[in-house]
């Protein structure tokens, strides 16, 4: 029976299991990877993390092998994927071990030639099952378990020049930190609430990761294989077994025109619309289509910013997490002493949370509403969702 979680509940639910097994749809692929067509000639390509013949982002390059110009394409399957070898009869793969394609083993598959092998005029999905049956290409069976760790899939990624995956949400951090070690380019997909992890964050402020174009309409969807865990309404189509989640995009060190997109703001500064934190030396702006045109100070904005940011228009300067981290004009100005949140019931509990955001001073107690005190606060506040701050780079910088 369907819960009343949200989708991103959902999310961070399978997190937390760990049972974050999504399989990207090949359309979704498509509409992303076309902006960045220029970036492929003559690149080797690794995908590693997933079943090479299952795998989306194996038959989208597969396919367009020819097309993007590409080197080498190298996909890894690992063995914890359930769905490991079970749609390609690994028994027909030419160089595959009868004992490995029985229990459904790890394997590596390296291709350097794409031809239209069944002669039917273009290069389709058929032509890549029969890639995997042809000898030109090699399929390697691994000693380890394929998992992006190991040090054959280290191997393999010191060997590509992009990586192009949905690696396992629960070990995004992990990941990432594995890109940015070996100096990769990569383009992946992860969920958006990563922006404000510690290790993440800091490689979108200094340029070294960005967001990428994006699902169509916010929409991501993706395929599972646990079809008897609960779902919120509307997020699992029993019939498609496809999941949908909003939550959920794409980031990437490769450049794409919509990066460049200038966001052009319509509204004018007024200090009654536009409140200034108590504990950080900013104002608050709740939309990003609200970022006054002619407030030149720092502005803490919602982390859907990073779909539209311009690196040539603003810059980015910290993040309200509470922490005396990057430039020092984006630290709190203050922390509370003894914070005490107050429940919409009337009861109190700990409010160390409001050390760790953005807070708002109230002019008056909210009626049905949770809101803070503190012994060094002139007004109760309330508390912000983590906001990004920001600034306008100068006309003349941009």
């Amino acid at each position: 029976m369907p819960t009343n979680r949200t989708g991103n509940a959902d999310l961070t639910a399978a997190k937390r299991a760990k049972n974050d097994e999504f399989y990207t749809q090949l359309p979704d692929i498509e509409n992303e990877l076309r902006h960045y067509t220029k970036h492929f000639k003559g690149k080797t390509v690794l995908c590693n993390c997933d079943d090479p013949y299952e795998s989306n982002f194996f038959k989208y390059f597969a396919m367009n092998f020819n097309h993007l110009g590409l080197k080498k394409l190298i996909a890894i399957g690992y063995k914890e994927s359930p769905i490991v070898g079970q749609q390609l009869s690994m028994a027909d793969v030419i160089g595959m071990p009868p004992v490995a394609a029985k229990k459904g083993l790890p394997y590596k598959v390296e291709i350097v030639e794409v031809t239209d092998i069944n002669k039917d005029g273009a290069i389709d999905l058929l032509d890549v099952e029969l890639l995997l049956k042809n000898k030109k290409n090699v399929i390697t069976l691994l000693e380890g378990d394929g998992d992006f760790r190991s040090e054959e899939s280290i191997e393999a990624l010191k060997e590509a020049d992009i990586v192009v995956t949905n690696p396992p949400f629960s070990l995004f951090r992990e990941y990432v930190a594995q890109l940015i070690e070996y100096k990769k380019k990569f383009i992946i997909i992860g969920s958006k609430n990563a922006i404000t992890y510690r290790e993440i964050f800091p490689l979108l402020k200094n340029g070294e990761m960005w967001l990428g174009v994006g699902f169509n309409a916010g929409n991501a969807y993706f395929l599972v294989h646990d079809t008897n865990r609960e779902w919120a309404s509307g997020v699992f189509n029993p019939k498609t077994g496809l999941v949908k989640f909003r939550n959920v995009g794409w980031f990437t060190n490769l450049d794409h025109k919509k990066r460049h997109e200038r966001i052009t703001p319509h509204k004018r500064y007024n200090p009654e619309e536009y409140p200034k934190y108590d504990n950080y030396d900013a104002i608050e702006v709740s939309k990003i289509a609200d970022i006054p045109y002619d407030y030149d100070g720092i502005m803490g904005v919602p982390i859907t910013f990073m779909d539209k940011f311009n690196p040539d228009q603003f810059e980015i300067l910290g993040i309200t997490a509470g922490r005396q981290e990057f430039d020092k004009i984006a630290w709190p100005t203050k922390r509370y002493d003894n914070p005490i949140q107050v429940n919409k019931d009337g009861s109190t509990t700990n409010g160390s949370k409001a050390n760790t955001r953005a807070t708002i001073l109230l002019n008056e107690v909210p009626h049905n509403s949770i809101y803070y005190t503190a012994s060094n606060a002139d007004k109760p506040f309330k508390i912000m969702y983590a906001r990004i701050l920001i600034k306008r780079r100068p006309e003349n910088d941009n």
